[in-house]
């Protein structure tokens, strides 16, 4: 494996920089005291090929790989959490699971709208009472002559609420039997199918997570993708690649908390000079250096495998548990660096510190990439 950044890696970082400093840093906290989900900050992110990363040139993506995708989650979570959320689970699930098991029709009708922008997408997994226990889901899907009727609802969904269009993973077989699952593509506007309420959350404040609620909604079996019952099989595999995701995101956190404190450090002066002089703040800036080097390692080594198309659950659950762990450990660290300073909005750590928490949670608890790995070593 290469450890240099390539070219495109490099004017990736060097380009969201620049959109970042001009259209993200100036409005992230009014996004987020105010819950606004800045729709039209994504259009403009489409326009810079950053909505459809991994989709390939024919469908209207960027065509890119992992390397650049990691790049780009990363580099937009070192300024916004939230903006880097919406990204990463706009690109890595609706629109990755369109890519992945979506027919060629399917894929031509919804990747060109998604990876422009124009479209926001949504993907709806989890329930209320069924977070990382999916094979138990009560949102059903019933057939009908050539449709399906679904009725359930679907929480803490990004984008529930904005999205235009979701892939819905429905129960289409008895609780727990084995391949009970499939999945549909559901535009908004659907007869029967509606938003829920908005969570209201401690961090991640700008990225919108809302119900999915369907009422005897029906949908043409065109909708449906893949076999009826690989719906787990498909998410599963959509999960992999998520897992990259969150953990690139958490890196981006981890980032931002970093550089912020390493500046900070320099500049306030305690006792007639800067507080790096003093061990205890050095020793914390040299473990946050430590931790995100050996995050970034797993990661690429999770993409790599991603790209060269071989089996890296075991990996990118690995990446995505350490990548989260030290994420909330490093913003943690840069609120105490910075003191009482670091507990205002003033500042930038405590937003870090608010969402570096999400990702040990969203796609997959830690206690979950635990199972995963430890199940991947013992079978």
């Amino acid at each position: 494996m290469d450890f240099n950044h390539t070219d495109t890696q490099v004017q990736i970082a060097e380009m969201i920089r620049d959109f970042a400093n001009k259209h993200i840093r100036p409005k992230m906290m009014e996004w987020d005291e105010s819950q606004k989900f800045p729709r039209e900050l994504f259009k403009q992110m489409g326009e810079l090929g950053l909505m459809g990363v991994l989709v390939p040139t024919e469908y209207g993506g960027s065509g890119l790989g992992y390397f650049e995708y990691v790049t780009v989650i990363s580099e937009i979570a070192k300024v916004c959490g939230s903006i880097g959320l919406s990204t990463a689970a706009h690109n890595s699930l609706c629109t990755g699971h369109i890519l992945y098991f979506g027919n060629d029709e399917q894929k031509k009708k919804y990747l060109p709208k998604l990876a422009s922008g124009e479209w926001i997408g949504a993907w709806g997994l989890t329930e209320a009472n069924t977070g990382s226990d999916s094979g138990n889901m009560k949102c059903t899907a019933v057939k009908d002559g050539d449709h399906w009727v679904l009725n359930g609802t679907k929480n803490w969904i990004t984008h529930g609420i904005s999205g235009d269009v979701a892939v819905v993973l429905a129960r289409t077989g008895e609780p727990r039997a084995k391949n009970n699952i499939t999945s549909f593509i559901i535009e908004k506007g659907t007869p029967g199918f509606t938003s829920g309420k908005k969570e209201n959350k401690l961090g991640m404040r700008a990225s919108e997570t809302a119900e999915l609620v369907f009422d005897n909604c029906r949908v043409s079996d065109a909708q449906r993708m893949g076999p009826t019952g690989n719906g787990f099989h498909q998410a599963m595999k959509v999960l992999d690649g998520g897992r990259i995701s969150i953990a690139a995101l958490a890196l981006g956190i981890a980032k931002g908390a970093y550089e912020a404190s390493v500046k900070y450090s320099k500049e306030r002066y305690q006792f007639d000079q800067p507080i790096s002089n003093f061990q205890a703040i050095a020793f914390k800036i040299a473990d946050m250096a430590t931790k995100i080097e050996a995050a970034e390692l797993l990661i690429y080594q999770a993409a790599d495998m991603k790209n060269r198309g071989e089996k890296m659950t075991k990996q990118s659950a690995i990446a995505k548990y350490y990548a989260s762990e030290i994420s909330v450990q490093i913003a943690t660290d840069a609120v105490q660096i910075f003191g009482g300073y670091g507990y205002t909005k003033d500042f930038p750590v405590e937003k870090f510190y608010r969402d570096s928490k999400l990702c040990t949670i969203g796609e997959g608890t830690s206690e979950i990439q635990k199972l995963v790995i430890s199940r991947d070593i013992l079978k």
